[in-house]
């Protein structure tokens, strides 16, 4: 598909029927304009694209394993100046859910939520008071299961008046046109969420900025609701505060299994830290942009933001981030192939390094990334692999250095949470296992323990039965 040109239209003329339908959506004017960014890119025929030949791998970091957390004072008066934000506008339909991923269930009955606000009310118990400040960014989609949710198990973290911040929409373009996309037999599809770069204007739009600065809050620490390893350390708190930079971004060392996600790099021309996606990686760079070596810092999405930083290049910069987009193509309803090709303009909030001046980065180890993007993840952090901590924290077992269990389980089976759990209706021990692959149905019973390199192969349709006791090596069952 080849990117049609816009010839003399100027940005405003062009952009006129999106502002158009934004204002109509009841958008704030944040949005609007960071959207408008995102479109001006496109119009002038950027492609977002990074070519290795423009960046260099990032050097070594500050380590935050060597950091000596604060006393009991200076943690308590940092917590106070600080806000928690976890993102929460997914849905898990990868996994096939309708609801919050954050409302599954990880340990027992306690689900990410659950966790997540039992971490903020002990770092609360810490300070005496009602700080640090608490918000989740959430979707339409996912907002009213998440208030109910909260509400009913912890209603001292307040209504959602007090820890809301919603994120955006933003209008599909037509591939073709550059125009916005319109479907009559279901308008909803006419929208899409723009990535969770939306969060600055998020809460540029939303006054949440201005009301944080307002109440003393100078900090904030960001990271998915889906990793129950990144909490509000306070020795990273800390050493933010007084590295006097204005944003910086927990990496960890890239491992094979995260060789497509993005990479913290240096751009050449102007010696700043910048991430680059997959989705902004040439065809050609590829092999570059995989390799575990060459690129060694995976981004955790675990970000810490100097608001008053951010006010300041808000201000500077007409009202956004000029974060570079990223523009993927997809069909305008995805389940119908033949309905016109689409454009989706997003952003990711990692990208916001290259925004900043003086911007860092640290290294973090394994233990503050956990994320949960699949049924394999699901089950993993599920078992004795990740440990609860004290603090309510789910973190890799000290004993596993570092390297998660690698799992794949079989797709056409275990892709959807209810296929998982049909197969695994209790969890094993994956402790001691390096990796585990599933083909074809089982049916896991309880005291199941996988140790080193596990291999089923089941080639019928009746259910391996896995009985208590220790399973490695290769199991194949054949008519």
């Amino acid at each position: 598909m080849s990117d049609p040109q816009p010839g003399s239209a100027s940005i405003e003329t062009s952009f006129a029927p999106f502002r158009e339908r934004m204002q109509a959506a009841g958008l704030s004017e944040s949005a609007i304009r960071a959207f408008r960014g995102s479109y001006a890119a496109l119009l002038a025929g950027e492609t977002g694209m990074i070519p290795e030949d423009t960046i260099k791998p990032a050097e070594e970091l500050p380590l935050a394993d060597a950091l000596t957390p604060p006393d009991a004072g200076r943690a308590s008066e940092l917590l106070k100046q600080t806000v928690l934000i976890k993102l929460n506008g997914g849905l898990g339909t990868g996994m096939g859910l309708e609801k919050a991923k954050s409302l599954l269930p990880v340990r027992g009955e306690d689900t990410f939520l659950d966790l997540i606000a039992k971490q903020v009310l002990r770092l609360r118990a810490q300070t005496g008071g009602e700080v640090p400040q608490f918000m989740l960014m959430n979707s339409f989609s996912t907002s009213a299961d998440t208030a109910a949710h909260l509400d009913a198990r912890f209603p001292q973290l307040g209504g959602r008046e007090t820890w809301e911040l919603m994120q955006n929409k933003v209008p599909k373009v037509l591939a073709s046109s550059l125009e916005p996309a319109t479907w009559a037999a279901n308008p909803e599809q006419e929208w899409c969420p723009p990535g969770h770069g939306d969060i600055y204007a998020c809460l540029a739009g939303s006054g949440w900025l201005d009301r944080l600065l307002g109440s003393g809050v100078r900090y904030a620490f960001v990271s998915n609701s889906d990793n129950l390893g990144a909490t509000l350390d306070p020795a990273i708190l800390e050493w933010f505060a007084d590295s006097g930079m204005p944003f910086a971004m927990e990496v960890t060392r890239r491992t094979e299994s995260d060789k497509k996600g993005g990479h913290l790099a240096v751009r050449l021309r102007d010696g700043r830290f910048l991430l680059r996606e997959s989705a902004q990686c040439l065809k050609a760079d590829e092999q570059h942009f995989q390799s575990i070596d060459t690129h060694r810092y995976f981004n955790t999405n675990n970000l810490w933001i100097d608001l008053q930083a951010l006010k300041a290049a808000l201000e500077a910069n007409d009202g956004l981030i000029p974060l570079p987009p990223i523009m993927n193509k997809k069909t305008l309803d995805p389940r119908d192939a033949s309905s016109p090709a689409v454009i989706q303009l997003e952003t990711a909030m990692g990208a916001a390094i290259e925004c900043f001046e003086g911007a860092g980065a640290i290294e973090v180890s394994r233990l503050r990334f956990a994320p949960v993007k699949t049924t394999s993840d699901l089950l993993a952090v599920r078992s004795d692999a990740y440990e609860l901590t004290d603090d309510f924290r789910l973190r890799l077992h000290p004993s596993r250095n570092g390297q998660p269990p690698h799992l794949h389980l079989d797709q056409k089976l275990c892709k959807l949470v209810d296929g998982l759990e049909q197969n695994f209706p209790h969890t094993p021990s994956l402790l001691h296992c390096r990796s585990l692959l599933v083909h074809g149905p089982v049916e896991c019973g309880t005291g199941v323990v996988f140790k080193g390199d596990a291999v089923i192969h089941n080639h019928t349709d009746t259910p391996v039965k896995l009985d208590a006791g220790i399973h490695e090596g290769t199991v194949s069952v054949s008519r």
